[in-house]
């Protein structure tokens, strides 16, 4: 009869791996927690019932420590185990971040001097899901083209009161008023009634566009 081979023990490594980031992550917490309050080794051991050198072990990743004993040193710190792993094993995350006037100026049909788009949001990755501009406008007597393009469009005004277009509708928007339309229907602004203007439009494009 033929033994089958042996599977490499990869759950023990993996494992061990974890229980080093782990332990990695405890320690610097807790030491954290313990200098904020300003707290010494000595101070945290003895409300905790343990040694300050067992101590000392585990803020500087050198022990794992029980769960009891964890649990002993984190209300001795006045935390939760809760509070202790609310930010481990959290994704990193990646937000892009336009500050104060530093959105991308772009051009669009129909734009010109007094008349301004700029994009709080790029580099999105292939698919374009949703772009966000701040539109700013000045000049009065500017007239403008109709606008298409697919996906849903959403308005929310700022300052000024503006007459916009979709379609054969117009509406009057006024600070805090908010417009959402299909993209795809010929809309734009028809009157500007109160200089400056600014407001954000948000043109969702979904999942399939």
């Amino acid at each position: 009869m033929t033994t089958p081979p042996r599977k490499p023990a990869l759950n023990a490594d993996t494992s061990t791996f974890r229980e080093r980031n782990l332990d990695q992550y405890i320690g610097p917490k807790l030491r954290a927690q313990r200098l904020s309050q300003g707290l010494t080794l000595a101070d945290v051991a003895s409300l905790a019932g343990i040694s300050r050198g067992m101590l000392s072990k585990i803020e500087n990743s050198q022990i794992s420590s029980s769960l009891e004993t964890l649990h002993q040193i984190v209300s001795a710190l006045g935390m939760t185990l809760g509070q202790l792993f609310r930010d481990f094993d959290v994704p990193e995350g990646s937000a892009l971040h336009v500050k104060s006037g530093q959105g991308l100026e772009v051009v669009r049909r129909g734009t010109k001097r007094g008349h301004t788009y700029h994009l709080l949001a790029y580099n999105q990755g292939p698919q374009k899901r949703i772009e966000p501009f701040l539109i700013t406008m000045d000049n009065i007597s500017e007239v403008f083209p109709t606008f298409t393009h697919p996906g849903v469009e959403f308005i929310y005004m700022l300052k000024g009161r503006l007459v916009y277009r979709h379609g054969r509708n117009t509406y009057l928007l006024k600070p805090g008023d908010s417009l959402t339309f299909q993209g795809s229907v010929p809309h734009g602004p028809e009157e500007l009634v109160e200089v400056p203007i600014r407001f954000l439009a948000i043109i969702n494009y979904g999942a399939g566009d």
